[in-house]
């Protein structure tokens, strides 16, 4: 591996510590045969369906062709998998409540007192969905949910290509 092909590898994994974590899952056909997908495409009506902008996309679909190309795969204009993708998007809020020192030393409302804090996150979700081409049956489905504030360009590139590196290390599927 050359120090060119290196450096991506070695900038992902440093965006990935400095990044919230990405809550992942996946699904698949247990009689799926993963080892005959040599292939792949993206399946435009799923991918147009997204409610996402097109520069999201652009950058999803970006991070999904090098993964699995990664992974030994290459797009084909006749794939044995079909790529899909969507999104949901939702808000969390978080509700601190913080007791500074309450009942401390010899008068109990030393230090007292009560506080509350809110906070509201964005959470985003992508799931990828792996479809045989030949059959036209999901296969495969990974999920991965992140924060998704308003970000830099480029902080919004690195988050999507974390998102999917971390959706995509579940394929394909290890037996248990």
């Amino acid at each position: 591996m050359t120090i060119k092909n290196t450096f991506p590898v070695l900038l992902l994994f440093l965006v990935a510590s400095a990044c919230s974590t990405v809550k992942v899952a996946s699904d698949y056909d247990t009689t799926a045969n993963f080892e005959s997908y040599n292939s792949f495409a993206f399946y435009k009506p799923g991918v147009d369906k997204a409610h996402i902008s097109d520069l999201d996309k652009k950058r999803i679909l970006r991070a999904i062709d090098a993964q699995l190309t990664a992974k030994g795969m290459t797009k084909s204009e006749t794939p044995d998998l079909l790529v899909s993708i969507f999104t949901k998007e939702h808000e969390r809020i978080n509700v601190y409540n913080s007791n500074y020192g309450y009942g401390w030393g010899w008068n109990p409302y030393w230090y007292g007192g009560y506080g509350q804090s809110v906070s509201r996150t964005t959470e985003g979700t992508l799931f990828i969905d792996l479809i045989d081409a030949k059959t036209d049956e999901l296969v495969w489905q990974g999920m991965g949910t992140a924060d998704i504030a308003n970000l830099s360009v480029e902080k919004k590139e690195a988050k999507v290509a974390l998102i999917v590196f971390e959706i995509l290390a579940k394929y394909p599927p290890v037996s248990e």
